[in-house]
């Protein structure tokens, strides 16, 4: 008898077979084989790969703060607290941590919503940050904010009144979103920015979003981002006002990525708790799912995922719905508990750590500023590119006007303008960006993202390549 495949296309789960993530897609696996080509002696017009694909910081130069170092360097290997180079306070700190951990070992297991402590320090970070008191048992920790995301968003996985359920996210939007409701099997609603106004969120387009979607769906939830990704964009506290009142009009549960809120250059921050608690009764009843990750800010620790959802409000079955579900997963990394702890709660004026630790949160801040400051101006000075303000400094995604003989030629290959020019891009230059389509974009317009995060050098080797190529590019096809 013939040997058959188990699984295959047509009896695979179909709806992994939708799920799409540019940020990791096929302009960055021909990167990767262009690496490997030049490794191999191959002669390309360039002589290295810069990828500016992803925001990994610390893969792009950004250097790790030394105190969450050493409190992870003690907390998984307790006998260097011998060490006279480890400052009191880290050895207090890293103290507490194991007194929570089973047998005092990171190694162990620890409660599948996170270690006690932890979660106390969440609280007491959330109540002096928004003025509203915060709960332990409304946090639930994370391998990074990508779990509890797919966490929350899992929530709304059923049909109500025979029709299938609906997210709203924005557009752009991070595809950690489209992608996980793609998996889900949850139905994505589109709401465009509005970029001539720097990507402000208008009521009018959240209304226009919701009324089509629920001709055949059940909306459920609003996904916002802010500060924005791709967009880097901050919301107003007036726009988020707005917003409220749209979720409790339509009954809509609020799930606010705000992951980005310690990359905020000059702008205020406002968590959407605390501009519901301010709004007052019926708004501060409402239910809010918001998101913080330590791959971000001054922390950057990507590959320790490590982040948190503050759950508010929600029905007392509901929440033991969700523990559950946590409860099948373990616990999220301790490792990783032990840095969003630092996090939480950084050393203070008066500790020894903190000397050192001011030094090098500021210096990663203001080259952050810098680097946001210098794309904008770099972009916008390229003939055919536009870009907004970026407000929270990790990405730029600028506008670039692709004339119709490359467009015609996208077409021809089965590749959409952006992607196109993406490609060539990376094929004469070695400029590994993302583009706009990944993220989805208004039709007719077409962006690219990319980091701002490398070494000013290396940055400005960037920007030079693009600018070079675009002239060429609008040579060969205007």
């Amino acid at each position: 008898m013939k040997l058959e495949k188990c699984i295959t296309e047509k009896n695979v789960n179909q709806n992994m077979l939708n799920i799409q993530y540019a940020v990791r897609g096929p302009i960055l696996d021909r990167a990767v084989q262009i690496e490997r080509e030049i490794e191999k002696g191959v002669k390309k017009p360039f002589e290295r790969v810069v990828r500016a694909n992803i925001g990994d910081c610390h893969a792009l130069g950004q250097p790790p703060i030394t105190f969450i170092r050493q409190v992870l360097a003690l907390a998984a290997c307790p006998a260097l607290m011998s060490s006279p180079d480890i400052t009191d306070d880290v050895k207090g700190r890293v103290r507490q941590i194991l007194e929570d951990c089973t047998k005092g070992s990171v190694g162990s297991y620890s409660p599948s919503n996170g270690l006690n402590v932890v979660r106390q320090r969440v609280v007491q970070y959330l109540t002096a940050r928004d003025g509203v008191a915060a709960s332990p048992d409304d946090i639930y920790l994370g391998s990074g904010a990508s779990d509890v995301i797919k966490a929350v968003l899992s929530l709304f996985v059923q049909d109500i009144d025979g029709k299938p359920p609906a997210v709203m996210i924005p557009i752009p939007q991070y595809p950690l979103f489209s992608g996980t409701l793609s998996e889900l099997g949850l139905r994505q609603a589109n709401y465009y920015l509005d970029e001539e106004h720097d990507w402000a969120l208008q009521v009018q387009e959240l209304e226009r979003s919701w009324r089509e979607a629920s001709q055949d769906s059940h909306v459920r939830a609003l996904v916002v981002i802010n500060p924005g990704n791709p967009t880097g964009q901050v919301l107003t506290r007036g726009n988020m006002e707005d917003i409220v009142n749209f979720a409790y009009e339509h009954q809509l549960f609020i799930m606010a990525d705000e992951v980005y809120q310690e990359n905020i250059i000059s702008k205020p921050f406002h968590s959407f708790k605390k501009v519901m608690h301010e709004m007052g009764a019926p708004y501060s009843s409402m239910e809010l799912a918001s998101f913080v990750t330590c791959s971000k800010g001054w922390a950057a620790e990507c590959g320790l995922r490590a982040g948190f959802v503050e759950a508010a409000r929600l029905q007392r079955g509901v929440r033991a719905a969700l523990t559950a579900a946590r409860a099948v997963a373990q616990c999220p990394s301790v490792l990783g508990q032990c840095v969003l702890d630092c996090v939480m709660k950084p050393p203070a004026p008066g500790e020894a750590s903190y000397p050192q630790f001011i030094r090098e949160k500021k210096a990663t801040q203001r080259t952050l500023t810098e680097r946001a400051s210098t794309a904008y101006r770099e972009f916008n000075s390229i003939p055919g590119y536009s870009c907004n303000t970026i407000d929270g400094s990790m990405f730029a995604f600028p506008r670039v006007e692709l004339p119709e003989r490359a467009q015609l030629a996208a077409a021809e290959l089965g590749l959409k303008p952006d992607e196109f020019y993406c490609l060539r891009l990376l094929e004469e230059t070695g400029v590994c960006v993302v583009p706009g389509s990944g993220f989805g974009q208004l039709p007719g317009s077409f962006h690219l993202r990319t980091t701002i995060l490398h070494p000013p050098d290396e940055f400005q080797h960037m920007m030079d390549s693009i600018r070079r190529f675009h002239t060429t590019f609008l040579n060969r096809y205007s």
